[in-house]
C-alpha cells in the first residue's frame, strides 16, 4: 500500500479509498513512508488526521455546570417532597413524571441557544397551561379512558415541545429536526452507560459495606436515588452536547447491526402469525396492544437508522435494509390497522380511536419513508427526500398528542 499512497498523494478521492478500504493498514504503512513525504502539504495534513489524539472529555463550562448542578438538585428535590409529602405517588407520577425530565431539558436549551424571550414564553406558558389541565382532569375510584390516554401521551407532546426548544430559530430547518432525533439517540446511549456503570459502583459498594455489617441500602434507596434520577438526563444531555464525538462511534453502529436483525425477526414474526392458529389478532385485545407496542418500537428504530445513514447515502446495502424493514413494518402496520378498524365497527370508544390515529399516523409515515428509500436504493442523491419526510411528521405527531390530551376527555365525557 506504500506504494499506492505516493502514488496518490494528489488525488484525494483515490487516497480516500485506499484509507477506506483498510484503515489499519492505511495507518501503518502512511506513519512508515512519513518522513520521506512530509515536505508535501497533503501528507502533513493527513498525517494530523490519522494521528491526532483529542484532549479527552470537555467538561461543561462553568455557568452551565451550575445550571446542570441547580436544575438536577431542584428535580431531585421535588421527586423527594412529593414522595415525603401525603400525595399519592401514582397520582402524581402518573400526570407528571414527564415534567419532571422534558421541560427541564427544553430550558437547558433555551438557555444554551440563548433563545429570544418570545419563544420562551411560549415554552413556560404551554407547559404551564399543560401542568395545570393534566393535574385537574377528574378521575373516578376506577381511572377512566381518557385520563390513561392523556397520561400517556403528555411525554410525547412535551416531547415536540423539547423539539421545539432544541431547533432555536430554525423551525423549519431539517438538518435541525434530524439533529434533534440524533440528540435522542445518543442521550438514550449515554444514559445506559451512566445507569450501567452506576449499577456496577453500587453493587460493589454494597458488598464492600456489608461486609462491615454496614446496611446502605437505606441511604440509596431514601435519598440518592431521588437526586441520581433527576440529575441522569440533564448530565446526559451536557456530555452529549459539549461532546458530541462521545457517542457519535457508537450510535451508527447500533443502527447497522440492529437494522438486519430487526428486519428478520419482524419477518419472522409476521410468518408466524400468519401461520399460528392459537392467535386472533382481531378479537385478544391484549395480543392487538403488544402488537402495536411492537409497531412503535420498530418505528423508532426505523426513524434512528434513517437519521444515521442518511450521514452515508452511498452505502446501499444500509438503505436497502431499511427499505425492507419498512415494507415489512408497513404490512405489520396494516394487519394491526385491519384489526382495529375490526374492533372499531363495534363501537367507538377512546382507547379504538387513539390508537386508530397513531395507526393511521404511523403508516403515512412509514408509506412516505418507504417511498422516497426506494428512489434513495434507485439513487444516492434522493436521501434529502428521506431526511424530509421523517422531519416533516415530527409536529404531527406531537399534534397528535394534543388532540389526545385536550380534546378527547372533553370529546367523550372524561369517559
Amino acid at each position: 500500500m506504500k506504494e499506492e499512497i505516493i502514488l496518490n498523494l494528489e488525488n484525494p478521492r483515490a487516497l480516500e479509498k485506499l484509507y477506506r478500504d483498510n484503515k489499519a493498514n492505511f495507518k501503518k504503512d502512511f506513519n512508515l513512508i512519513y518522513n520521506d513525504i512530509q515536505d508535501n502539504p497533503i501528507a502533513r495534513c493527513w498525517h494530523e488526521r490519522l494521528n491526532f489524539e483529542a484532549d479527552g472529555i470537555v467538561w461543561s463550562s462553568k455557568p452551565e455546570l451550575i445550571f446542570v448542578i441547580a436544575v438536577s438538585f431542584l428535580v431531585g428535590l421535588t421527586a423527594k417532597l412529593v414522595y415525603m409529602a401525603d400525595i399519592k405517588t401514582e397520582y402524581f407520577y402518573g400526570r407528571n413524571i414527564g415534567f419532571l425530565v422534558l421541560p427541564v431539558l427544553a430550558a437547558y436549551f433555551l438557555w444554551k441557544q440563548k433563545s429570544n424571550l418570545k419563544k420562551s414564553v411560549v415554552v413556560a406558558i404551554t407547559t404551564l397551561a399543560a401542568a395545570i389541565y393534566i393535574n385537574l382532569l377528574p378521575s373516578a375510584s376506577q381511572l377512566d379512558d381518557t385520563l390513561i390516554l392523556a397520561c400517556l401521551h403528555l411525554p410525547l407532546f412535551l416531547w415536540v415541545m423539547l423539539g421545539y426548544s432544541f431547533v432555536g430559530e430554525g423551525l423549519n430547518d431539517v438538518p435541525k429536526r434530524l439533529d434533534f432525533l440524533r440528540y435522542n439517540g445518543d442521550l438514550v446511549i449515554i444514559c445506559t452507560i451512566i445507569v450501567i456503570s452506576g449499577a456496577v459502583f453500587s453493587a460493589i459498594t454494597f458488598q464492600l459495606f456489608d461486609m462491615l455489617g454496614i446496611d446502605v441500602s437505606y441511604f440509596y434507596r431514601e435519598y440518592l436515588g431521588f437526586w441520581a434520577f433527576g440529575a441522569l438526563p440533564i448530565v446526559g444531555t451536557s456530555l452529549v452536547q459539549t461532546n458530541p464525538e462521545l457517542v457519535s462511534k457508537v450510535s451508527p453502529i447500533i443502527a447497522k447491526v440492529f437494522t438486519p436483525i430487526v428486519l428478520l425477526m419482524l419477518s419472522v414474526y409476521l410468518a408466524s402469525i400468519m401461520l399460528s392458529k392459537n392467535i386472533d389478532i382481531y378479537n385478544d385485545r391484549d395480543f392487538l396492544l403488544i402488537f402495536n407496542a411492537l409497531l412503535v418500537g420498530v418505528m423508532a428504530i426505523i426513524v434512528f437508522s434513517v437519521v444515521e445513514t442518511s450521514k452515508r447515502p452511498d452505502n446501499q446495502t444500509s438503505v436497502m435494509l431499511l427499505f425492507c424493514l419498512s415494507v415489512v413494518t408497513i404490512i405489520v402496520n396494516g394487519i394491526a390497522l385491519s384489526a382495529i378498524l375490526f374492533r372499531i365497527s363495534g363501537g367507538i370508544t377512546p382507547n379504538r380511536l387513539a390508537v386508530l390515529g397513531s395507526n393511521i399516523l404511523i403508516l403515512a409515515n412509514l408509506l412516505l419513508v418507504a417511498y422516497h428509500l426506494f428512489r434513495t436504493v434507485r439513487s444516492s442523491d434522493q436521501i434529502e427526500g428521506v431526511k424530509k419526510s421523517i422531519a416533516v411528521f415530527l409536529p404531527i405527531y406531537g399534534l397528535w398528542a394534543a388532540v389526545v390530551i385536550f380534546l378527547f376527555p372533553l370529546i367523550f365525557g372524561f369517559e
